[in-house]
């Protein structure tokens, strides 16, 4: 079960694709305490439970991150649980202290940087204008001191996504090595763009390779991510969205929605499907009039439907304002993405042969399971 915690839905930064609606509210104590009961009352036994510390800028609430984390340790649960944390934050707050807490507590790190400084300071300023990126930049610099694993989370947009090999070689020198890429889906993406995409990815692709050469490889979304599900023969059930099911983000003020995407403003909108109170209405969620059916009607046909991530709900929606029915920008995004990763499988399998790729995507899987490379 997987939960994404709002601490609060303030923020000093003012990133013009945020899908946050900003405000100065802040989870209570009594909503933390009634939010951690649910969290450990809705989880299944055996089941793993992921806490995410979300915002809003959660770490601009890290007393709060305390208390929380000090009632998630003391639940009665805790000890039979399997229990993972981690905070995401926009890189612009951090400290020694903090850094300590977190390690002790064994609560991961993940970073939201876009890139170099100019797409960086493009859409993730602060609310005067003020650009962030060199204040991201030294507290990357020092987290990773303490968390050599760190993620780093960077966003591409319209006017973006040409500089995506700069921002990745960028984040490569800083010393990370876990990058995800993401579009941001909401955005209007043009015939020309989706063009040029997959150029841009295999110009990414080059630098992975030159990674692996030099036997100093990372993790890159674009390329590990598609990888492992390619060796695996596709997604598997337990991989794909499970919002408002097994996916849960919870407001501030104790409303829930399926996804951290759709908490907007927090309030009691279309996409709130329940409060800690009185748990989830799974009934609200499953009528949505969100979900289209039948659903990916236009993918059936699609020989790569198996590594797609056409099922992902919230950038569905952000895409056609339906969870279960996927836009002509993720169609082709995800064409792009799985066509990089396939050339990039046969130069590495090449090279180094298939166990290399089996390492390199965490997998196991027989090699048969693979499709041919002609088959788009």
């Amino acid at each position: 079960m997987k939960y994404a915690l709002l601490l609060t839905q303030a923020c000093n930064l003012a990133c013009r694709y945020c899908y946050i609606i900003k405000h100065k509210h802040s989870i209570s104590t009594e909503n933390a305490r009634k939010a951690v009961d649910f969290i450990f009352s809705n989880s299944q036994e055996g089941e793993p439970i992921d806490i995410g510390y979300f915002g809003g800028e959660p770490l601009l609430e890290f007393n709060r991150l305390k208390e929380i984390t000090e009632m998630i340790e003391k639940h009665p649960l805790f000890p039979l649980r399997e229990v993972v944390l981690q905070v995401i934050t926009n890189g612009t707050i951090f400290s020694d202290e903090m850094a300590g807490y977190l390690l002790q507590h064994n609560i991961s790190l993940g970073v939201s940087c876009d890139g170099i400084p100019a797409v960086q300071d493009q859409a993730r300023i602060y609310p005067d204008g003020r650009p962030s990126s060199s204040a991201v930049e030294e507290n990357i610099r020092i987290a990773i001191g303490y968390f050599p694993h760190i993620m780093v989370n960077a966003v591409y947009t319209p006017s973006t996504y040409k500089f995506l090999p700069e921002s990745v070689e960028y984040l490569y020198n800083l010393g990370v090595r876990k990058i995800y890429i993401n579009p941001d889906f909401s955005a209007r993406w043009t015939a020309d763009d989706i063009v040029q995409l997959q150029d841009i990815f295999n110009t990414i692709a080059r630098k992975y390779i030159h990674w692996h050469e030099t036997d100093d490889p990372a993790f890159l979304s674009l390329i590990n991510g598609k990888l492992a599900v390619i060796l695996d023969g596709g997604y598997k059930i337990n991989e794909r969205c499970h919002m408002g099911k097994k996916e849960f983000a919870i407001a501030p003020n104790g409303n829930i929605f399926p996804c951290e995407r759709l908490v907007g403003d927090g309030s009691l909108h279309e996409h709130c499907i329940g409060n800690i109170h009185e748990g989830v209405d799974y009934r609200k969620f499953c009528t949505s009039r969100h979900f289209e059916k039948p659903a990916h009607t236009v993918c059936s046909d699609c020989s790569l439907r198996r590594y797609c991530m056409n099922w992902c709900g919230c950038s569905n929606f952000f895409s056609t304002g339906h969870y279960n029915q996927a836009g002509p920008f993720i169609c082709a995004s995800e064409k792009a993405a799985i066509n990089t990763a396939l050339e990039v499988f046969k130069e590495l399998e090449t090279k180094y042969g298939t166990s290399t790729l089996l390492k390199i995507a965490g997998n196991t899987c027989a090699k048969e399971k693979i499709p041919a490379l002609n088959d788009r």
